[in-house]
């Protein structure tokens, strides 16, 4: 996404943009604290600059069209991959493609289903 030459992006215009609710990204600042850092003006206007505006983007995809969990995007700041995810975020998730990439992160959370579901198995026999 593009800042257009603006520097510092209302709340208002973010949301427009990202077509979420104002509160959605109150409560995003507060769930991804290092990603989210919005500048606050005369009477606590949030202000966000345009890389911001990307991040929020991304993380925006990751939840809504990849259908991660907040713990899942958290995991994958913490762990420093952010920018490799936010590029692969970018993809819809149905694009009608057989060949669909998938993360390192995607293949050991595959990898613990299926130790849980062999667990379970084993318990039920």
């Amino acid at each position: 996404m593009s800042n257009n030459g603006e520097y510092f992006i209302p709340i208002n215009e973010v949301v427009k943009r990202l077509d979420v609710p104002a509160y959605t990204l109150r409560y995003w600042e507060k769930q991804f604290p290092g990603a989210i850092r919005p500048v606050t003006g005369a009477g606590n206007r949030r202000y966000y600059r345009g890389d911001t505006v990307e991040k929020i983007e991304a993380i925006k995809s990751l939840l809504y069209d990849k259908g991660m969990t907040i713990a899942g995007v958290k995991k994958i700041l913490h762990n420093g991959t952010f920018n490799a995810e936010k590029n692969i975020a970018k993809t819809p998730a149905n694009t009608g493609k057989k060949d669909v990439e998938i993360s390192a992160l995607d293949m050991g959370d595959i990898e613990s289903v299926i130790k849980l579901l062999n667990q379970a198995k084993s318990f039920l026999d």
